[in-house]
């Protein structure tokens, strides 16, 4: 069988390869049967490395579905044909969110064949037990009597609306002790703003940040929070720069 692996962190990623020469035996499964065989070997193995189980994801799922059926029709491995989007893209179209992402593809005679190659591969391996990791998405395709499979992995993002963004902010802003203003359309604007801002309740200074992760501050915004010098807040959040990582945008106005 052959094998190829894939991983995406922001903007860097790297590509290996392993090429293992197939068996003469052939074992028919149903693709939900090895899809699922698949996903179970995954958790046992983290299971057996003190890691979290991997959630099934549906949207990575979709995207490791679509990539599976091309790579059976094309009788070939690959992690981007000629027309196809790169791999975090390819996620981002199938409505995932994610901070990183890594791929996992593989053609073989069973399932069994396929898991048991990529354990033996550094890179391979190294996906299914990544820590970072928390969500998965697989598909099985067949050619001819050979089963092209495809895992997609990501650190997934929660699905949140601005008020919902701009809510969580908000509570550590109150734990903060600064009072709390009904400035959301300023906020907003400054947001969405990359520098300057001007309102006619100007505040003393903006902090505009991008994260994955709400439930914390950045260092710039802990240090003038922790100088005293400020009494109230505001918060907006805005759409995050066109990537296909996902990440959250806020802005706090000082005052």
């Amino acid at each position: 069988m052959d094998s190829m692996s894939i991983r995406f962190r922001f903007a860097a990623f790297v590509i290996f390869s392993l090429t293992i020469l197939p068996t003469r035996t052939f074992c028919q499964s149903d693709h939900a049967d090895a899809v699922q065989e698949l996903f179970a070997a995954a958790n046992h193995e983290r299971a057996s490395q003190g890691l979290p189980a991997l959630k099934l994801d549906a949207a990575l799922t979709r995207a490791a579905e679509q990539h599976a059926e091309r790579m059976a029709r094309e009788h070939a491995l690959s992690h981007q044909f000629p027309d196809e989007p790169d791999l975090a893209t390819r996620l981002a179209h199938a409505d995932a969110r994610f901070t990183s992402a890594a791929e996992n593809i593989a053609y073989g005679q069973s399932a069994a064949v396929i898991q048991e190659s990529w354990m033996k591969s550094p890179p391979h391996r190294a996906n299914l037990l990544d820590k970072d990791s928390d969500s998965i998405g697989i598909a099985v395709s067949e050619s001819g009597e050979v089963l092209f499979a495809v895992e997609d992995f990501s650190h997934a993002v929660p699905s949140l609306t601005i008020d919902d963004q701009e809510k969580q902010v908000g509570m550590l802003l109150l734990n903060a002790e600064l009072r709390l203003l009904d400035e959301h359309n300023d906020a907003r604007r400054a947001c969405a703003q990359p520098r300057g801002f001007t309102a006619k309740h100007q505040p003393l200074a903006i902090v505009r940040y991008e994260t994955t992760d709400l439930g914390s501050f950045p260092d710039i915004l802990v240090s003038k929070i922790q100088s005293g010098r400020y009494h109230s807040a505001a918060v907006g959040a805005c759409a995050s720069l066109d990537s296909p990582f996902s990440m959250f945008r806020v802005a706090v106005l000082l005052y």
